[in-house]
């Protein structure tokens, strides 16, 4: 992990007081409640973590996720343990074939983000015959997993409702907003979709609601400019999106069609382009996660798990249920709702970003009105 990576994971976890996840202490190997399927639950430092990520367009997979996993790994085994990594793109036919290839491998444990979290059922169970655990990351997949560690989607969901009814004020029921949700092979989508829902309905009237194919951009700006055709540009007072890369595409939608004020849209990801919007005040907020604690939870779950068939006990802090599994060992970790009055306490003083990658000679002027430069 670079240092900064590192300032942002020690930040965190220092002010995450409200959650006891003991992700930042140093793992032990009493056990948990995970039943792993390995029929050796001892080994040494000497071991092999297989690590597939479901696709290459969101940054932070790049960015934080491989890179920390992959540090905290040899971190955890004195340098011993290796990682070996495959990216789907998005592709749930080739991230089969690439757990075929794990097990084929005789990796030790199984660091699984699931493009679409019923596909990879199977080759779950198929892992689990073969001796090999399955640590869910981010998506909870279906099939026997050991583990799975992720944010409280529901409430990211309700974050981005209750930011979106906050940016509306008095006018939430002056027009139409347009819903944005996720992927439906992503089981998080449906979470989000649910938390926003929560709060809006019977708050706000819902024109046009879309579940957007891949999470992509592109699809999203489609399905606004469909829902600008049929509700009417002027009609539209706000757009829930599920990600910044959607709110992107939505955005673009949106100046397309010739409004001089945007209507507020909401995000997830604090991605640097989803930052940089907020600060401009062409997107409203996003959803601040901490990756680097994430991560480091779920590295920490493969190593205990690769090396006494069992989680950690002093990770396992709750249990969630899957479609297939029930009582799995789990690490949910909080969110926050991010928008421009609180860039300097998020992303910039946990490390995520400096104040010059996100204030280039484009968004100088409005980071000056910001105090951020």
């Amino acid at each position: 992990m670079n240092k900064r990576m590192r300032r942002a994971a020690f930040a965190f976890c220092a002010t995450a007081m409200t959650v006891s996840l003991a992700a930042c202490g140093s793992a032990k190997e009493s056990g948990g409640n995970g039943d792993s399927g390995k029929t050796t639950t001892h080994k040494g430092d000497d071991i092999t973590v297989g690590l597939l990520l479901p696709e290459n367009q969101t940054a932070r997979y790049e960015k934080f996720d491989k890179p920390i996993i992959e540090k905290q790994i040899k971190d955890l085994t004195n340098g011993k343990g290796k990682v070996d990594y495959l990216n789907a793109k998005q592709d749930a036919t080739l991230q089969s074939q690439q757990i075929d290839t794990m097990i084929t491998k005789k990796v030790d444990v199984l660091i699984l983000d699931a493009v679409d979290y019923k596909a990879v059922a199977q080759g779950v169970k198929k892992a689990k015959e073969a001796g090999i655990p399955v640590v869910a990351y981010d998506r909870l997949a279906e099939g026997p997993i050991s583990a799975y560690t992720s944010f409280d989607n529901v409430e990211v969901g309700k974050t981005q409702g209750e930011a979106l009814l906050k940016a509306l004020g008095g006018k939430a029921k002056s027009g139409k907003i347009v819903m944005m949700n996720g992927s439906v092979t992503d089981p998080n989508a449906a979470q989000f979709k649910k938390g926003a829902h929560d709060v809006l309905d019977g708050k706000v009237n819902v024109g046009k609601e879309y579940d957007t194919k891949e999470w992509k951009p592109e699809n999203a700006n489609a399905n606004m400019e469909g829902a600008i055709s049929a509700l009417g540009k002027d009609k539209i007072i706000g757009v829930y999106s599920a990600n910044d890369g959607m709110a992107g595409g939505v955005i673009t939608a949106l100046k397309g069609a010739g409004l001089k004020k945007l209507p507020p849209v909401t995000g997830q990801d604090a991605e640097l382009a989803g930052v940089q919007r907020i600060v401009t005040g062409e997107q409203y907020m996003s959803v601040f996660k901490s990756y680097p604690q994430e991560a480091e939870t779920v590295a920490k779950m493969a190593v205990s798990i690769a090396k006494t068939g069992k989680v950690d006990s002093s990770l396992g802090t709750t249990t969630v249920d899957s479609g297939t599994e029930k009582g799995i060992p789990s690490v949910i970790v909080p969110v926050v709702s991010l928008t421009k009055d609180n860039i300097k306490d998020t992303v910039i003083k946990q490390g995520y970003y400096t104040v010059n990658e996100i204030c280039t000679a484009k968004y100088k002027a409005a980071c000056d009105k910001l105090g951020l430069s």
